[in-house]
């Protein structure tokens, strides 16, 4: 089994092979995935790693705290995003205000 770990406070200059060579030494790293703004493409300071449970456990223990290019980095295991059902939140009713018609 692998996990999927958080890893936030990233330094906007870092690279996929930056994050899997600090996290390398505590086990096998599957995937590296550092998120990027969609209009501009630059990094938004955080990614996800996964890797087997073991090294997973041992990173989070290793690195939460740690520096990486001189940010400290911020490591734990990644949450679900939640399912939202239904579309469309809870909006009723659309336009500018209602009733009040002109005389």
């Amino acid at each position: 089994m692998s996990k999927k770990l958080y890893v936030g406070n990233l330094s906007f200059s870092s690279t996929e092979d930056d994050v899997r060579d600090h996290f390398a030494p505590y086990g096998e790293v599957i995937s590296v995935n550092l998120i990027t703004d969609r209009e501009t493409g630059r990094l938004r300071g955080f990614g996800f790693v996964e890797m087997d449970d073991e090294g997973a456990s041992a990173a989070i223990s290793a690195l939460d705290g740690k520096e990486l290019a001189g940010r400290t980095l911020k490591v734990n295991e990644a949450q679900e995003k939640p399912r939202s059902g239904g579309g469309g939140g809870g909006r009723r009713g659309g336009g500018y205000g209602g009733g009040g018609g002109r005389w």
